[in-house]
């Protein structure tokens, strides 16, 4: 898989395998630390006919996104069916967990009690759209997209 793949879709995402979005996250580039505010999807049960699904309750009912503040190198989580803002993060450039590369990364060890345990590293896969994993405990859990387009 190309890195950078111009013209990817989030909706492409939740379609192919995991060895498929680890290639994709492998092959990409940090990007720049976004700014604003950035549409989540949770990205589980890759490849799956659940996946689409599964992604919609939660975007819907628990996570909708992350507002990042790349200024001050922080963002919030936009939580709940009512969006709050909540659960901070610090951002930074370091290298992956995954794979030894830069990518950014947004940790939550100092920031928050509920999330202390949770690191998330992002890189840019097209224009303004980001590939996540999700680290608990230094133990990959889930992928996710972030959307600063829409």
């Amino acid at each position: 898989m190309a890195s950078q793949a111009q013209g990817i879709t989030v909706p492409q995402l939740l379609s192919l395998s995991q060895a498929d979005l680890d290639a994709l996250f492998t092959n990409s580039q940090p990007g720049p630390i976004p700014s604003g505010e950035g549409h989540g999807t949770a990205i589980i049960a890759p490849g799956t006919k659940y996946s689409s699904e599964i992604a919609e309750l939660i975007n819907h009912f628990a996570w909708q996104g992350k507002i990042f503040d790349a200024a001050h190198g922080s963002l919030r989580n936009l939580i709940s069916p009512f969006g709050l803002k909540a659960i901070i993060a610090k951002v930074y450039q370091g290298d992956s967990w995954f794979d030894k590369k830069p990518c950014i990364v947004l940790d939550y060890s100092e920031t928050s009690v509920v999330a202390k345990h949770i690191r998330d590293e992002i890189r840019q896969i097209a224009p303004g759209v980001y590939l996540g994993v999700v680290f608990w405990d230094q133990k990959r859990t889930i992928n996710f997209a972030l959307d600063f387009n829409s």
